[in-house]
């Protein structure tokens, strides 16, 4: 007895289930490289988060003052530091008032459109309550992230014959500021760093993740020239 051929609809319905299989493959693939990918780039991150303690630019004793001390900003609590700010200035002040730095270089602009204060007048006021003389203070007040930070506290500098630096954050900042500071040719910087008791574990890694990896695209823009 004979068997009857497939019709052609037949023939076409099953190459194209065929295709949407090995697309259905490809998808799969691609999808679970890129997770794969994903998972080891968090994973990079964690650790470079995790080993600034071991930076030689975090434990050198510095054989005299750096010119200034560069405190990078934070969000304000209306006109105040916030918690997580006042940490850094905590750790400012004991610099200072240890030697390890001449000048305070406070640097962030406006959090928002209405503000008071940018963040490095609510720095310099939270200091003069604390003894800190207005003549001590430098005011960066145009930064809205870490590299402009660093970019403007430079150029800064640079107008006022000051090179050397001792860069001020919490631990888990400390890789990447270190890295801007490099990559902006810093002669060569130094951090301070303290650990932070006030900010949440895990929405504070989520976002220094996400801050890394802009970082890291940042980074080659300015590699190609594509940011100044």
């Amino acid at each position: 007895m004979r068997h009857a051929k497939p019709s052609g609809n037949v023939l076409l319905g099953q190459t194209l289930e065929k295709r949407r299989a090995r697309v259905g493959k490809r998808i799969f693939r691609w999808g679970l490289l890129f997770i794969l990918l994903g998972i080891g780039w968090m994973l990079f991150v964690l650790a470079q988060i995790g080993s600034v303690e071991r930076n030689p630019a975090a434990n050198s004793t510095l054989s005299e003052p750096a010119d200034v001390g560069i405190v990078l900003g934070a969000a304000l609590w209306g006109d105040e530091p916030s918690p997580g700010l006042r940490e850094r200035l905590e750790q400012s002040l004991k610099d200072f008032e240890a030697g390890r730095f001449q000048l305070f270089l406070l640097t962030g602009g406006l959090d928002t459109s209405t503000s008071n204060y940018t963040e490095a007048e609510g720095m310099a006021n939270y200091l003069e309550q604390h003894g800190v003389p207005r003549d001590k203070m430098l005011l960066e007040n145009k930064a809205t992230s870490t590299y402009e930070n660093l970019k403007f506290s430079q150029d800064m500098m640079k107008e006022r014959g000051l090179s050397s630096a001792l860069i001020v954050t919490h631990t888990y900042h400390g890789n990447r500021a270190l890295e801007i500071a490099r990559a902006l040719d810093y002669e060569e910087p130094r951090l301070s760093l303290t650990e932070t008791r006030v900010l949440k574990p895990i929405p504070n890694t989520i976002r220094e993740i996400l801050a890394y990896t802009k970082w890291k695209l940042d980074q080659i823009g300015l590699a190609m020239g594509l940011i100044g």
